[in-house]
């Protein structure tokens, strides 16, 4: 019996977790994939939001602005990638002048810090591929742009570090109620807890269907996005924003804290939960669109393209409470964009109302700091040279277009919840995100992972699951 069950070990369900982990109490999250990390908080824009957009009053508003005056600090304490670059939001039309005075209004009541309307001439001197077209821009100092699977693993780590306990490939079935608690059935057995947090992105819906009669009804909404080569990666230097539609904010062009540049994301509602796949349309629409506000957009360094769903609750708006017909039950649903800003906020709000539903005591040994994966190129000569005297693996290079070293990779599979799949290195080490997309440096990977895993070649896969690599070998003397 758990005091805590968390179902899901992306952004939201790991913030929940780490926030738990400083109370005296049994927690384990529960995950379908591999991995940490593997829906929503994996593809996205990677953004941190300043918290103009969402209507006021809405949790949206409150727990974006909470969530980004948290980064700076958790970045600090948890040592995972953030940037506060600023963001603008570009006005190309004198009529649409008026929706663009609405979001600074809107971020004003919202409590967002340092917000001012610049002119075009303005806007051209702080980014000069802007459209020769702009009329004016809503300029927000306090957004930022942060490493979405840093953030999400780094969460989850430091809770296994407070004594979070983590099931992988435990998909569930069902929920039924107990004279105390909860007992929920997976593919991988039976797990009671006093209470259940539901931080299943886009199939909260079905978690908590399980539960309530109060249904609700989660939308996965598609968003495409093209990501350029590190060269492309100054062409911006602030998160550059259409204004907003009625499906959102519409096609971005920013640069990413490991020097790329992003283009996307698209916004096609899909009743396929899985529907991660990328189209010509949609990608055709990224290009055209951000070309409108970013000129001289070099297209020739795309590297790939990749697809997300975004959890969007017909209420338009974060659900974060007990539902009145399942008590012990709480919900994080409908947790779409800004979610991966407002996940810090979102896992405070979640373990203060279980701290107080509970009766939870705070540990005296709670670890709030967290290692990352020590980038060797952020080192001098001297201190370079000492760690590969020390260590020689952080002398060999395995990922030629990243740099990075097999000292990083053995790190990120033998560091807690460490990696077991090639998409498991690449999310913790950026082996296989460069320019040649893993073409050269995956066969060397699965060696690794399959000689520190104790495993057969044929056993690493892509990204767990039936995503294996090998089918064979082509010749009979193997």
């Amino acid at each position: 019996m758990y005091d805590v069950v968390i179902i899901g070990a992306g952004v939201t369900g790991t913030a929940c977790a780490r926030e738990l982990s400083r109370y005296q109490a049994k927690i384990c999250v529960l995950e379908k994939e591999e991995d940490l990390c593997c829906g929503t908080s994996k593809a996205n824009s990677a953004i941190v939001h300043a918290g103009y957009d969402a209507r006021e009053g809405s949790l949206k508003a409150k727990l974006n602005v909470r969530g980004s005056e948290m980064m700076e600090k958790l970045a600090q304490e948890l040592d995972f990638p953030f940037k506060r670059n600023g963001s603008l939001v570009i006005c190309l039309h004198e009529e649409d002048f008026p929706r663009l005075k609405e979001l600074y209004d809107r971020g004003i009541k919202n409590g967002v810090r340092d917000l001012r309307i610049l002119d075009g001439e303005q806007v051209k001197e702080m980014e000069p591929n802007i459209s020769d077209q702009v009329y004016a821009a809503l300029y927000a100092p306090a957004a930022g742009i942060v490493c979405p699977f840093g953030m999400n693993i780094a969460f989850g780590e430091n809770a296994a570090a407070n004594g979070v306990e983590f099931y992988f490939d435990t998909e569930v079935n069902g929920i039924s109620r107990l004279e105390e608690g909860w007992e929920v059935s997976t593919s991988r057995g039976i797990f009671r807890g006093r209470w259940i947090v539901n931080g299943a992105g886009v199939y909260a819906d079905r978690i908590h269907n399980m539960v309530s009669g109060k249904k609700l009804h989660i939308t996965a909404r598609r968003g495409e996005y093209c990501l350029l080569d590190h060269s492309a990666g100054n062409h911006v230097s602030h998160t550059i924003f259409a204004l907003p539609g009625k499906y959102g904010k519409g096609i971005l062009v920013a640069p990413t804290v490991h020097g790329n540049l992003l283009l996307g994301p698209t916004a096609i509602d899909t009743d396929n939960k899985e529907g991660t796949c990328t189209t010509r349309e949609g990608l055709d629409q990224v290009l055209e669109k951000a070309g409108m506000n970013v000129k001289n957009l070099p297209m020739r360094q795309v590297i790939t393209s990749f697809a997300g769903l975004r959890a969007h609750e017909d209420g338009d708006d974060f659900i974060i409470g007990e539902p009145e017909d399942a008590p012990g039950f709480l919900d994080c649903a409908g947790i779409e964009s800004p979610g991966l800003t407002a996940a810090p906020a979102v896992g405070e709000m979640a373990a203060g109302i279980l701290k107080e539903k509970m009766g939870l005591k705070e540990k005296t040994d709670f670890i709030s700091e967290r290692k990352g994966i020590l980038d060797p190129k952020t080192l001098d000569k001297e201190a370079y040279r000492k760690l590969i005297k020390e260590q020689p693996a952080y002398g060999n290079i395995v990922c030629r277009c990243e740099k990075i070293t097999e000292g990083e990779i053995l790190d990120a599979i033998h560091r807690p919840l460490g990696a077991k799949s090639l998409d498991g290195i690449k999310r913790r080490t950026r082996a296989g995100m460069g320019r040649c997309q893993s073409g050269f440096c995956a066969p060397r990977i699965m060696e690794i992972l399959a000689r520190e895993l104790h495993v057969d070649m044929a056993d690493i896969t892509k990204t767990g699951g039936h995503s294996g690599i090998i089918e064979g070998v082509n010749k009979d003397s193997l």
